[in-house]
């Protein structure tokens, strides 16, 4: 490869020569691509809602108290819809609890470090036993239903990656709004009364007592599937679902142009969205393909052109 090959855009040569200096050449990230802290506070901030019954079934789900199950293809903006719906609300923080085949109900409650407390007792000897409140805290399923006032979000990721327990264990608290834990329910009356940290928030402390935790105000509980498994009937039947659709090209546009304004030429931006819903009726895409394309195009760097390039760049999400 020659010099005069090599495009102007790119930062790393190949050559295998020093050069501090390039790394200057980098531009700003794309916006859903920064981690400050004001960053996170503006997610969800650039979405919107591709159809009308999106917006629905999220205002029956905070009337009816009812969990809202989220499906739809990959990149549909399911994880999205939390956040949105917790900014515009003004409902604080997300509670994000993203879920493996090795999730289980506790470690969305609450975790409790009793190694730690008797580490820390053995080294006291003689002295009372640490305070166990000190090793509790609360998971991001339990944040949201001690939290009062106002309802939390609480956002459950990929719950069809849980193992086949999972949505029956979560049947009693969506149902009976309370929860109990047993190594609080166990203490001495004398010490009933016991202050735990929050997800999230070590600053944060609720106070349970006898173990017990109770339902204040339902959070908006929103969970998101991809489609990989089917769910018990009795699970179905207490939540509300929502099946994402995939955005047309209108709303594509509109996607594209929240996250980076209107700076690329129409006619550029038409193309790629063109080639791009083409390419998404033979593969599984997710719009985030198109706003990674979108970035490339207005910082200069011709992806129609680049045929190899844009097949990595809209490489399908389906597992062949």
């Amino acid at each position: 490869m020659t010099d005069t090959e090599k495009p102007a855009w790119w930062i790393y040569q190949g050559t295998n020569e020093v050069n501090e200096s390039a790394i200057k050449k980098l531009p700003e990230a794309p916006p859903w691509r920064h981690f400050t802290e004001e960053a996170r506070d503006q997610r969800g901030s650039q979405f919107r809602p591709n159809t009308r019954e999106e917006i629905e079934l999220v205002n029956a789900a905070l009337y009816l108290r009812r969990p809202l199950l989220v499906t739809g293809k990959p990149g549909t903006g399911k994880t999205t819809l939390a956040y949105a719906v917790a900014r515009e609300l003004g409902l604080g923080k997300v509670f994000r609890w993203s879920i493996t085949t090795r999730s289980t109900l506790q470690e969305g409650l609450y975790r409790y470090d009793a190694i730690a407390r008797l580490q820390d007792a053995s080294l006291q000897k003689d002295q009372a036993p640490p305070d166990i409140g000190k090793y509790l805290k609360l998971g991001p399923l339990g944040t949201a239903f001690a939290a009062g006032k106002k309802p939390r979000v609480l956002l459950i990721d990929e719950i069809d990656k849980s193992d086949i327990d999972l949505p029956n264990d979560l049947l009693h608290i969506f149902e009976e709004g309370e929860f109990e834990i047993p190594e609080l329910a166990r203490l001495p009356k004398d010490q009933q009364k016991v202050f735990i940290r929050a997800h999230g928030d070590d600053t944060q402390l609720f106070g349970i007592t006898s173990g017990q935790v109770h339902c204040q105000v339902f959070p908006l509980v929103i969970m998101t599937s991809n489609g990989e498994k089917d769910f018990p009937a009795p699970f179905l039947r207490r939540c509300l679902q929502l099946d994402m659709k995939l955005p047309d090209e209108k709303q594509l546009k509109e996607i594209v142009e929240a996250h980076l304004g209107k700076v690329i030429d129409d006619n550029v931006l038409n193309q790629l969205i063109s080639e791009f819903s083409e390419q998404r009726k033979k593969e599984d895409l997710a719009n985030d393909q198109l706003l990674n394309a979108a970035y490339l195009v207005l910082k200069s760097i011709k992806v129609l052109e680049r045929e190899k390039l844009r097949e990595a760049l809209w490489k399908s999400l389906s597992v062949k």
